[in-house]
């Protein structure tokens, strides 16, 4: 089955990302949020990346207009009933992704409709658990930015059909023309598997005063040819990010290497949540 219409629930960085590349597809795309003010927020983002898009000679002005014309922004989950493919990127909290799923799997009215979430850590199967379709629930988790990143990480639970992920992989290769990999239903798939440990390490070398944050992140860009050192990157995800994948981690493998570093704790209780607070590990004006 082809995926024409596509839902979105969130309109933060992520689920702005991902309802522009759906919406450059050409896809039908209704992205929701709690309130008219996330919907203003998520709105403004689609637009200021659209407008880079066109000023870095990747999009015309043409292409722009019509992909905003693409996505229509709703307070309702009920506006996603007559969607082929819904895909949640709400925060990154387990309960509130599954009360989530379960209203999703009151609305969307096509039962074969595929019901996606973007979690970067959560175990799948919770979420399909929550409906009652687990067949046709899976990961589909892009990257930050989404316009940007090429890949996709797919990730099944023991409960997902294979018709599932194999619509899924079409959607994601075909129309958005980006890459998947394959990733077993564990806390943190591949990418952040790797990703977080190293992050948290970072975080608890500068705790340590090991070194100062601009050495630590010079030693991985300067070294190792990262594009951007580790606390610079936390800065970027966002700190209350990291520490709720690192919980989900921990949760999960119960591994020293995944538990939440206590600066880590202290920054996200005291508001230093790194870029979208305007202070992390580094301060933004």
């Amino acid at each position: 089955m082809a995926t024409e219409r596509v839902g979105v629930v969130g309109f933060g960085q992520m689920g702005a990302g991902i309802a522009e590349v759906c919406a450059r597809a050409g896809l039908d795309v209704v992205v929701t949020d709690s309130d008219a003010a996330a919907l203003a927020r998520g709105q403004a983002r689609l637009e200021s990346s659209l407008a880079r898009a066109v000023g870095a000679g990747k999009l015309d002005e043409q292409g722009r207009d019509a992909a905003l014309r693409r996505v229509r922004a709703v307070t309702g989950l009920e506006e996603l009933a007559d969607r082929d493919l819904v895909i949640e990127a709400a925060v990154e909290d387990e309960a509130v992704k599954c009360a989530l799923f379960a209203r999703l799997d009151e609305i969307v009215e096509d039962p074969q409709a595929v019901l996606a979430s973007n979690t970067s850590t959560i175990p799948i199967v919770k979420m399909a658990m929550a409906t009652r379709r687990p067949e046709s629930v899976l990961g589909v988790h892009f990257f930050n930015p989404v316009p940007v990143m090429p890949l996709v990480e797919l990730i099944s639970s023991v409960r997902t059909a294979p018709a599932t992920a194999e619509r899924a992989e079409a959607f994601v290769t075909g129309p958005l023309e980006k890459s998947v990999i394959h990733a077993a239903d564990r806390a943190g798939f591949i990418v952040n598997g790797l990703l977080i440990p190293y992050l948290l390490s970072a975080v608890r070398m500068l705790e340590g005063r090991f070194a100062s944050a601009e050495d630590i992140d010079a030693g991985m860009v300067l070294g190792c040819n990262h594009p951007l050192g580790p606390l610079a990157l936390c800065d970027f995800i966002g700190l209350d990010t990291v520490a709720l994948c690192a919980e989900s981690l921990y949760a999960e493998f119960r591994d020293p290497a995944f538990a939440t570093p206590p600066l880590l704790a202290r920054m996200v209780a005291g508001g230093l949540l790194g870029r979208k607070s305007g202070h992390g590990f580094f301060a933004y004006g």
